[in-house]
């Protein structure tokens, strides 16, 4: 058993094996059926409802693309090479596979639907809006924002139910006090990118979701958030998103 582990870990770090098959799921009842949430890393998410397959900024850093379920649909939320992965997206498009991203990316892929922010449409059955993500206070050296007003998404995805927030990379930006009857919330903590568990608990705390899973971690200590949510009635989730 030594030995094999060993050999794993010799394989992994000379490159031979970038990711595992394995992830870590959750599954949330609906009205309509269950949600099942697979958690493949980063902000890398797959959602699977009622027969329908959604990625969300499926990227081959992390996992076999050709080896998962073909998409239904697939939502981009920006620019950045951790989100938006041509070679993952053709890796699991199928006939009618329905791509949703923000003008950016859009004009790169050269296809999919266009959505903007505060943009509402359905696909799939399902009710999806768009919504602004961007930082205020997180900026580069030359003063530009990580994140620029109006360039990328977050999504708000309706189960029936239950209304699942994916925030993209954003910090807290007034755009969050118009959510409402938000079930799970994915929200970034990863400075100086995103947010910091304090900003995330605040931002939690305007949303009020039933669920968060902070996402897009980094190296950011998630006991921290814990502590801040402990007695919010928030149910914090931690999963593989480094």
């Amino acid at each position: 058993m030594k030995t094999k582990h060993l050999l794993t870990i010799i394989l992994i770090c000379s490159g031979m094996i970038s990711y595992a098959q394995e992830f870590q799921k959750d599954i949330i009842p609906t009205v309509g059926g269950d949600l099942t949430i697979t958690f493949i890393g980063h902000a890398t998410l797959m959602f699977e409802y009622q027969n329908k397959v959604i990625h969300v900024d499926p990227w081959t850093r992390l996992a076999d693309y050709t080896k998962l379920p073909k998409a239904d649909v697939i939502l981009i939320t920006h620019e950045h090479n951790d989100h938006f992965d041509p070679e993952a997206i053709k890796a699991i498009e199928k006939e009618g596979t329905q791509i949703l991203l923000p003008k950016i990316c859009h004009d790169q892929l050269k296809k999919g639907k266009l959505i903007n922010n505060g943009d509402y449409t359905a696909v799939a059955g399902l009710p999806v809006e768009a919504v602004a993500a961007y930082n205020i206070l997180a900026k580069r050296g030359n003063g530009k924002p990580y994140h620029e007003k109006g360039v990328g998404n977050g999504y708000v995805i309706t189960f029936s139910n239950v209304r699942v927030y994916v925030a993209g990379d954003t910090e807290y930006i007034p755009e969050m006090e118009n959510l409402q009857d938000i079930t799970i919330a994915f929200l970034p903590m990863n400075l100086p990118y995103t947010m910091d568990p304090e900003l995330v608990a605040i931002t939690a705390k305007q949303i009020n979701p039933k669920i968060l899973y902070p996402y897009h971690l980094g190296e950011t200590n998630t006991e921290e958030l814990v502590n801040l949510l402990m007695g919010s009635g928030i149910d914090v989730r931690i999963r593989s998103l480094k």
